[in-house]
């Protein structure tokens, strides 16, 4: 029994190990060796992204990259940094640039593979009108240009604009604000405006008192130019001061300008000396003149009599005297500073105007001005027909301003309003009333989407054409839709792709697509901040407001261009021409350009470093610092977010001042005091792959003029040699440009991100990344043309779907 058992045991032990022999065979024989994309990961990055150092709190040790679509927020985050060039470090190892992006594309494709099985289109479900918006949406409503600043308080911005709906809150001091600026706003278009009011408007302390200010008469010199909205016709009070600053010769005079007609003129003789200009007055110029009503440009400038007003011998930096600088060589020219406008005053009902026209579409015969317009078909005017009539003009207004065909419950709102005006005064005050109602109402102020009652949380569906077209004409008007697009919304027509398609394009074409440039663009280079940049006079004593503004409007244009002629985006980094009038071809060293007006020119040869952005003065001016030089870390952050699409975090805190000067005090350049800043922690990471690229671009100065040296003629030489991120050398920024092209199709992707951000109003999550590779996809088969890529985002699912919210 005992030997039975034995043997059993021992033919089972036997098969055990044999079995396990077996296992061990069979699994070193299958075993499947690590893949391509495991071997780099683990060579090239696992070393700092481990679960011990986790450096960024990022580990990719072990991933199963089987499943790379699972997590997919994680590896977005690795695809960014690849698609920029940006990783591995610096002065690390790296692997063959082909397996290098072979690695990117397999990530990029088995993100995009799992994401075509989801439709993730985001959620919002109120969206209110920013300032500019509203604005717009008036000009359009009624014809009316107001200044939104007057009325209603700044918006705040979220991810690089202010059209953010997160970002545009809704308060009861907010609402207070919009009934006050609807019931202005009405007042001006009907023309019953009758207080007077005041508005005082203070040159830029730079601004220029040599040249022709933009909008005013040719043969003028300096002074103050404003756009001011006159509410009513009537008389208006004029105040003008030159804060005693400025020389003057025999025969000034000094002219009040208002659309290019003068109003007056005084003669000038300088403080005290003008008429009128006396210490009984506080050294003000003070005239009274009638002013028809609407939004006119009003200037108070010197008559060019000669071009040296000034008696003194040296010769003047551009630079002016309104700001108390103590530099001699200052201009010092008559200066005007200070406008101040009251009224009106005696103030009339318009009898014709913009807004009017575009009101009052029709005539009860009971009023005294029936036989000036024309009703409309259909519309009944005898004195019975009064409501007949009113329904005619509000209900186009309220399918404008609702940007859908209002319901009959909301007109018969609308003509109860009239009724009550209409009972405490005329017929004009019953529209005005009924107008009142549109402009403070929720369906203009607010953009909503009404969620379909039957869907669950969380679903995905189409928005309605109506809720498209909004989409559409905010996104590349940053204004309501007009009357062609609601027609084709409310028939149903508008999301058919060859109907869709022709209006993008026809809207692209429509001048009041301008809002992509003075919204979007301005947004997205920064041109915003062009108006608090102001270089120290001492260090930069031709830096004037006439070369900010033209600064501003070389890139306007610029990126004008681009859009008008649908060029490929890429022209943004490596276009060989630019914009410029006399001011800014004197300052860039571009001969025989004369005037005020811009002109597009070819850049020389010898000026291939102001190709594309890289070299627009705008781009260099708003990233200088401490008011004095320069900022390669300022413009090296700039690269990274706006071409290579990979913001640097925020500086950490109680980051150490640069040392200016070795231990022998000798004085350090630039370079080598953010050399000696980049060897201490927690700055040195981002800073190896910021600094150079803002050292490549040193020889161009903060007011974006060429240099040589650091400092002036008698400075240190600039060293504008650097090896970039990547390893690639570089010296100088048309090298720097050349070497950025590498990135050219990451820097498509950024803008389309840039785009679909605006054109969403929220900001793009991971789930949207695929879309946008997508739309680069598709573009790049048309050469990334501008046209192409908005044509992308207006039919993602992103722009025309939405989720149900909770």
């Amino acid at each position: 029994m005992m030997r039975r058992r034995d043997r059993a045991y021992g033919i089972a032990a036997a098969f055990l190990v044999w079995i396990a022999a077996s296992v061990i065979s069979l699994s070193g024989q299958s075993a499947p060796s690590p893949s391509p994309q495991r071997t780099l990961l683990d060579r090239y990055c696992v070393t700092c992204h481990n679960d011990r150092l986790k450096t960024a709190n990022l580990s990719l040790q072990g991933l199963d990259l089987t499943t790379v679509g699972d997590q997919a927020e994680l590896w977005e985050k690795v695809i960014r940094k690849l698609r920029a060039g940006v990783m591995p470090p610096p002065d690390v190892a790296r692997p063959p640039l082909a397996d290098y992006e072979a690695l990117r594309d397999w990530l990029e494709s088995e993100v995009d593979r799992a994401a075509a099985t989801r439709v993730a289109p985001g959620s919002v479900v109120l969206h209110r009108l920013n300032r500019t918006e509203y604005a717009n949406a008036i000009r359009d409503l009624l014809g009316l240009e107001i200044d939104p600043a007057t009325l209603l308080p700044p918006d705040d911005s979220a991810n690089g604009f202010d059209n953010i709906a997160g970002s545009l809150t809704i308060s009861p001091t907010l609402l207070e604000s919009y009934t006050t600026a609807a019931a202005r706003i009405v007042r001006m278009a009907v023309g019953s405006w009758r207080s007077p009011v005041e508005a005082t408007y203070l040159a830029q302390s730079d601004a220029s008192q040599s040249q022709r200010l933009d909008g005013m008469p040719f043969g003028t010199r300096g002074g103050i130019v404003a756009r001011h909205i006159f509410p009513a016709d009537g008389e208006y009070k004029f105040s003008l001061q030159n804060f005693g600053v400025g020389s003057f010769i025999p025969g000034e005079q000094l002219a009040l300008v208002i659309d290019g007609e003068r109003a007056h003129v005084w003669p000038y003789r300088g403080v005290g000396l003008a008429v009128g200009m006396t210490a009984d007055t506080d050294g003000t110029l003070e005239v009274t003149v009638p002013v028809r009503a609407g939004s006119r440009l009003v200037g108070a400038t010197f008559i060019a009599t000669n071009y040296r007003p000034s008696l003194d011998i040296i010769r003047h930096y551009d630079r002016q005297s309104l700001e108390n600088n103590t530099i001699p060589q200052m201009q010092n020219y008559p200066a005007i500073g200070f406008l101040r406008i009251q009224g009106p005053f005696n103030a009339e009902r318009p009898a014709d105007s913009v807004s009017r026209r575009k009101l009052f579409t029709c005539r009860p015969s009971s009023s005294p001005q029936a036989s000036r317009v024309r009703a409309p078909e259909g519309a009944s005017v005898g004195a019975e027909g009064e409501r007949d009539c009113a329904r005619a003009i509000l209900t186009p207004l309220a399918r404008r301003a609702y940007r859908r065909p209002p319901d009959a419950a909301e007109i018969a709102t609308l003509l109860s309003f009239f009724d009550k005006g209409r009972g405490e005064g005329g017929f004009d005050d019953g529209i005005e009333l009924a107008l009142r109602l549109i402009l403070a109402s929720p369906q203009f102020l607010v953009r909503g989407e009404r969620e379909p009652a039957a869907m669950r949380a969380g679903q995905a569906y189409s928005i309605s054409d109506v809720e498209l077209a909004s989409r559409l004409s905010f996104f590349l008007w940053s204004s309501i839709p007009d009357d062609e697009l609601i027609t084709l919304a409310a028939a149903r027509r508008l999301g058919q792709p060859a109907v869709l398609e022709q209006q993008v394009r026809r809207m692209i074409a429509d001048p009041r697509s301008e809002a992509l440039v003075s919204n979007f663009a301005q947004q997205m280079l920064y041109l915003r901040n062009l108006a608090g940049t102001a270089p120290d006079g001492i260090f930069y004593p031709n830096w004037d407001d006439e070369l900010r503004q033209s600064l501003k409007r070389e890139s306007e244009l610029f990126f004008d261009s681009i859009i008008r002629e649908d060029r490929n985006i890429v022209d943004l980094l490596t276009a060989d021409y630019t914009f410029v009038n006399e001011r800014l071809a004197r300052h860039y060293g571009i001969p025989n350009i004369y005037g005020s007006r811009f002109r597009r020119v070819t850049l020389p040869p010898e000026m291939d470093y102001r190709r594309g952005l890289l070299g627009k003065g705008s781009f260099l001016a708003v990233t200088f610092t401490q008011n004095f030089r320069s900022s390669p870390v300022k413009r090296g952050a700039w690269v990274l977010e706006n071409i290579l699409g990979t913001p640097p975090p925020e500086p950490p805190a109680n980051v150490p001042a640069l040392e200016e000067t070795k231990g022998d005090g000798k004085p350090l350049t630039l370079r080598e005091q953010m050399t000696l800043h980049r060897t201490q922690q927690p700055c040195a990471g981002c800073h190896k792959i910021m600094d150079p690229i803002g050292f490549a671009l040193e020889n161009l100065d903060a007011d974006a003029s060429w240099r040589a040296k650091q400092g002036g003629d008698g400075g240190m030489p600039i060293d504008a040699k650097v090896k970039l991120f990547d390893g690639q050398e570089v010296d100088g920024p048309s090298e720097l440009r050349t070497a950025l092209l590498r990135y050219s199709p990451q820097f498509v992707r950024m803008f389309i991100e840039k785009m679909m951000t605006y054109a969403l109003g929220r900001g793009l999550e991971y789930t949207d990344m695929p879309t946008v590779r997508a739309i680069a996809r598709a573009s790049g088969k048309d050469q990334n043309r501008f046209s192409t890529i908005v044509l992308g985002v207006v039919r993602s699912a992103q722009f025309r779907m939405r989720v149900k919210g909770t």
